[in-house]
């Protein structure tokens, strides 16, 4: 293949693979859809549209769980993710609880609050879903 034949055919390669792209969804595009229609279902707030000092009730999956401490005392962080955005779940005085695991479908509820620009819920009222 010749140098002008290859320029010719780089841009229509791309082309294809950005038709493509927008053709078929990637894993995570399908993930977060289904996790919208979850919250949906079960009557939640959705991260994205929650505001600083509301209470709300948010439902998705932990994507993370740490262990940090705090001025001294545990905290166990997790990061809930409902396909619209990232709230992080932090409950004080705690080390661990049972089924706050990464994967774990939880719904929470809390005020909501701000924290170097992500958004937080102090030791929010759970509940595991299946």
């Amino acid at each position: 293949m010749s140098t002008r034949e290859r320029a010719s055919a780089g841009p229509q390669r791309g082309s294809w693979r950005r038709a493509l792209r927008r053709l078929a969804p990637s894993q995570s595009d399908i993930e977060a859809r289904e996790l919208q229609s979850e919250v949906r279902e079960v009557g939640c707030s959705r991260v994205i549209d929650a505001q600083e000092r509301q209470r709300v009730e948010v439902a998705g999956t932990l994507r993370h769980v740490t262990l940090r401490p705090r001025s001294g005392t545990p905290a166990l962080e997790a990061e809930l993710y409902d396909g619209s955005g990232c709230v992080v779940l932090v409950w004080l005085g705690r080390r661990r609880i049972a089924g706050i695991q990464p994967g774990a479908h939880v719904t929470a509820e809390g005020r909501i609050s701000t924290q170097d620009a992500q958004k937080v819920i102090y030791n929010p009222r759970y509940e595991l879903r299946a």
